[in-house]
């Protein structure tokens, strides 16, 4: 776990796929800050080609510094089609829960993981099996044995001089940045209180079927727990990560209530929650979330306070510090949904061109996803839980894959 010393999506819920007309400027404004790296051409494999997945590929693809040589998805013609997109060969397009093996085994160098997160620590860790460089979406995993397992699959891509990426958009803005490390320098002086915010309107959840092939795709998934982690762990991750990035340090417990209130659910997901962190020095995070279709704005926010000044962090919107010796007026936080993404892309291939293997995003990103998941299961008991109890169950979420193409 982290210390609390350690310096270690503008994105609606409606607009989650839509890709941001900048980015192609991000794009090659990032190859041309990498120089002479962005001239080492990497083979990669895209693994998961939904919304997100197309737009990473596309990025990767744009960057410079890739080539990508094969495409997988579960569904064959969406694999197909994409490969077309980016002239890979019908036979470097996988298909089925096994095409990622395939894929894995066709001589790429890099893997880039956009599936449902369930899927996440078996694809990583073959991938680091092989050898091979990983680059993969958040949350990192639905359960605890999955975050074990990620844990793991770095450890060994470390051993092997190799690079494991957790594509986090909020800690590349500049804005965000600059106030969190006002905030280490004191100028909030001792933090008092933390607030996040995760509001969106929602994804579709239409009746399920005889398989969860149906669930799969359009993001459906995000409404099952197994598949996505819930909510709070699939989308509210973005604010909860912010807080602990500037705490420092994770929550020894948390209590909470949620519940589903959808119109038509058909997954278990929760779309409200109201979550309470407790930290071992008496510091209280308090994490609100609404996943609704209404008209109320989005927000991924996260807000410290100190005794005379506080602090704002954001996905979208302005981001600042006021008050105190550190004051800050800040900006306007925009567009992370691509450009944080372009910055990541840009970052992890210069950390494989420059043979840079301590993977520094790997330990917050395991820790987030797992405090997120204390947070999950606690509201959903609607009791109090300690990490220690959350790790000591130790519990595995199943998916049934019955039915479904191999």
């Amino acid at each position: 776990m982290s210390s609390r010393n350690d310096t270690s999506e503008r994105i609606t819920r409606r607009g989650f796929v839509r890709q941001s007309a900048a980015t192609s400027f991000l794009v090659m404004a990032a190859s041309t800050a990498l120089g002479s790296a962005a001239n080492s051409r990497i083979k990669a494999g895209a693994i998961g080609l939904g919304g997100r997945g197309r737009m990473i590929a596309s990025m990767v693809r744009d960057h410079g510094g890739y080539e990508i040589a094969a495409v997988a998805d579960y569904f064959p013609e969406r694999a197909r089609g994409v490969g077309r997109q980016f002239d890979v060969p019908d036979s470097h397009c996988f298909s089925g829960l096994s095409g990622y093996r395939d894929l894995i085994a066709s001589g790429v160098e890099a893997v880039f993981l956009e599936t449902p997160p369930y899927f996440f620590p078996q694809h990583a860790a073959a991938a680091c099996d092989a050898g091979l460089h990983v680059y993969m979406a958040k949350p990192v995993a639905v359960d605890v044995p999955g975050c074990l397992a990620i844990d793991a699959a770095a450890q060994q891509a470390a051993r092997k001089d190799r690079c494991f990426f957790v594509d986090y958009q909020m800690p590349t803005d500049p804005v965000n940045i600059e106030v969190r490390q006002r905030i280490l320098d004191g100028g909030l002086g001792s933090l008092a209180y933390v607030q996040t915010y995760g509001y969106g309107g929602g994804f579709q959840d239409p009746p399920k079927t005889a398989t969860i092939e149906s669930r799969l795709q359009g993001l459906i998934w995000v409404n099952d727990v197994a598949l996505g982690g819930d909510y709070i762990v699939n989308y509210d991750i973005h604010a909860v990560d912010a807080a602990l990035w500037v705490i420092g340090d994770n929550p020894v417990a948390a209590s909470g209530a949620s519940r589903v209130c959808r119109p038509e659910p058909h997954g278990d997901a929760r779309d409200v929650c109201s979550v309470v962190y407790e930290f071992d020095d008496g510091l209280v995070l308090n994490h609100a979330a609404v996943a609704l279709p209404n008209t109320a704005p989005g927000a991924l926010t996260c807000q410290v306070y100190g005794a005379s000044a506080y602090a704002q962090l954001n996905y979208w919107g302005s981001a600042f510090l006021r008050g105190g010796p550190k004051e800050y007026e800040g900006g306007t936080v925009d567009n992370l949904y691509a450009a944080g993404a372009v910055r990541n892309i840009a970052t992890f291939h210069d950390d494989i061109v420059k043979g840079r293997h301590d993977n520094p995003t790997v330990r917050r990103s395991v820790d987030g996803c797992l405090v997120t998941i204390l947070g999950r299961e606690a509201a959903a008991r609607k009791d109090r839980m300690t990490l220690k109890e959350l790790m000591a169950e130790n519990k595995r979420l199943e998916v049934d894959l019955a039915g479904l193409t191999v």
